[in-house]
C-alpha cells in the first residue's frame, strides 16, 4: 500500500470544506489561497463569498484577490493596526491609510 501525502492545495480545500461543515458564527481564515493555483484560487474565493454570508469573517491574506468580498480592511504593521478603511474606499483608489493597496488591487497576482 502506497501512501500519499496531500498537498498544500488539497489541505486547504479540505479546511475550507470542514468551515463549511462545522457552521461556526465567526471564521479566521489564514492564507486561505496560499499553495493553491490561479483557477483554483478563483474557485475558492468565490467559494468563501457564500461560506462568509452570515459570519463574522476575519481573513488574512498578502493578496487582495482573497479579499474582493470583504467588507473592511484593516492594515496590520508589526503587531499594531495602522489603518481601517472600508472596500469601497480601497476600491475607489483613496490611498491614505493604505499606501500601495488600492494599486496591488489591480493585479489579481498582487501580495501587498
Amino acid at each position: 500500500m502506497h501512501r500519499r501525502t496531500l498537498s498544500g492545495g488539497e489541505r486547504q480545500r479540505i479546511s475550507l470544506a470542514r468551515a463549511f461543515l462545522k457552521d461556526a458564527p465567526v471564521l479566521i481564515l489564514d492564507e486561505p489561497t496560499s499553495s493553491v493555483d490561479v483557477k483554483t484560487e478563483s474557485a475558492i474565493v468565490e467559494a468563501l463569498e457564500r461560506l462568509m454570508r452570515g459570519r463574522t469573517t476575519f481573513i488574512i491574506a498578502h493578496r487582495l484577490s482573497t479579499l474582493k468580498h470583504c467588507d473592511w480592511f484593516l492594515r496590520i504593521e508589526h503587531g499594531q493596526v495602522v489603518g481601517i478603511e472600508p472596500s469601497t474606499t480601497v476600491a475607489d483608489g483613496e490611498r491614505r491609510a493604505f499606501g500601495g493597496l488600492a494599486e496591488a488591487a489591480e493585479g489579481s497576482k498582487a501580495h501587498v
